[in-house]
């Protein structure tokens, strides 16, 4: 790929993340191919894996074990073997900066993670049918992340083509999906000077053509994990001398989905995964549990973290069990500010494709995108998160999902144009 894609370069770059997905932390083949692109281009700094993240605060990395079969994976696969070198130990995901002259310093955030999704194998689904369904079973790019990076790509190449002044920098950030990297990039140093932000997303339920300015209504978000001991003993024989770590999970569980409800705003919680126990003639010396509590607020997230905390640390001592919480993922709530929003709805209007603008709308769900734009925020700076809708057979998070690809160019057009706009007016 030449320093200036051409659309057809960014749909076989695309292609190629889709066949190749990886989750959290285990970006390895994508990481390495972002950055072989990004090394074609006139950049004035380029920063990979380590050098983007504050490693303590990663979250939900997986073991070693799992971490070098990934990468083996991303080597067999083609990955270039010195840029893997350096994303060693699941330190994935890059910043690309551009330098051009006095004026403001714009970040564009891009994730780049795929899902534990299978994808579809039928004939209807296009990934399928044109060969670029995913090589890796059991995983696939069922969010779009893969357009995401390829549009990170694509705006880098249009605003370096641009008049604009002022500094430019993608982030394309790992981990989104299990809400674990978006505090640790934030926090790595290159958002210190960042001056105004934007994150993209694609989809979202709005169709090809249309474009949110402004997304909304982040739920706050807590994941995370508990593990019960307690002692085993002969279910049959000697079933008192057992301290059962299943009944101390499932109290926890039960009384999980009591918390009250709050006055200030929406909650929710969830147990997603659960296991324990050996056999069927043991009591369960083992167990754990994995959910989310999520709010409308930061505050009311942490509302619910507090009480899931406690029920479930009373549900180990009503069993005589011990249990050790941790937080596998988080994020903060965030709005998109208006003045962005204004902007982005002006330069809409100008992009060939765009047929329907929407000002606001709520997303429902939760992003880490929201760590990145908080602390933009916090030292004054302006931050949006912007939809660009694409027509997809399937919702997010299910097998059937693709992005129309006429999409890249739509998305690419909006976000370099409000780029533009932004360095030039500095609202």
């Amino acid at each position: 790929m030449s320093q200036q894609a051409t659309l057809d370069d960014l749909v076989s770059l695309r292609r190629d993340l889709h066949r190749h997905p990886e989750p959290a932390w285990r970006e390895f083949y994508t990481t390495a191919r972002i950055v072989d692109e990004l090394e074609t281009r006139d950049l004035d700094a380029l920063y990979v894996g380590p050098e983007i993240l504050d490693a303590d605060e990663r979250m939900a990395v997986p073991a070693d074990d799992e971490l070098d079969e990934w990468f083996e994976q991303a080597r067999a696969a083609g990955a270039r073997e010195d840029i893997l070198d350096r994303l060693a130990g699941g330190f994935t995901g890059a910043v690309a900066v551009l330098e051009r002259g006095e004026g403001p310093t714009i970040g564009l955030r891009v994730d780049i993670d795929a899902l534990p999704i299978t994808e579809s194998d039928d004939d209807d689904h296009l990934p399928a049918a044109e060969g670029f369904r995913s090589e890796h079973e059991g995983f696939m790019h069922a969010c779009g992340h893969d357009a995401h990076a390829t549009i990170g790509l694509g705006v880098l190449d249009a605003v370096a083509a641009s008049d604009f002044q002022g500094t430019f920098k993608v982030f394309f950030q790992p981990s989104e999906e299990r809400v674990a990297g978006g505090k640790a990039v934030a926090q790595g140093g290159h958002l210190d000077d960042v001056d105004y932000l934007l994150a993209l997303h694609v989809g979202l339920d709005h169709p090809t053509g249309e474009v949110v300015c402004g997304v909304d209504g982040f739920l706050a978000v807590s994941h995370f994990r508990a593990d019960f001991t307690g002692a085993p003993a002969h279910a049959g024989a000697k079933p008192e001398e057992g301290d059962n770590a299943n009944l101390a999970a499932a109290a926890a569980i039960q009384n999980l989905y009591g918390i009250s409800r709050h006055s200030d705003g929406a909650t929710r919680v969830n147990v997603g995964l659960m296991g324990g126990g050996t056999a069927t003639n043991i009591v369960a010396e083992e167990s754990y549990i994995e959910g989310e509590v999520r709010g409308a607020t930061t505050e009311l997230m942490e509302y619910m973290e507090g009480r899931a905390h406690t029920i479930i640390e009373s549900a180990a001592t009503m069993h005589d069990c011990d249990v050790e919480i941790s937080v596998e993922g988080k994020a903060p709530s965030a709005r998109s500010d208006d003045a962005l929003r204004a902007l982005v709805g002006v330069v809409s209007e100008g992009v060939e494709g765009v047929d329907s603008i929407v000002d606001s709308d709520e997303l429902g769900g939760s992003e880490d995108a929201t760590y990145l734009m908080q602390y933009v925020q916090d030292r004054d700076g302006l931050a949006a998160y912007v939809g660009v809708g694409t027509d997809h057979p399937g919702g997010h998070h299910t097998r059937t999902f693709d992005v129309d690809e006429e999409t890249i160019r739509i998305a690419i057009d909006v976000l370099s144009g409000s780029i533009d706009r932004i360095a030039a007016e500095q609202p």
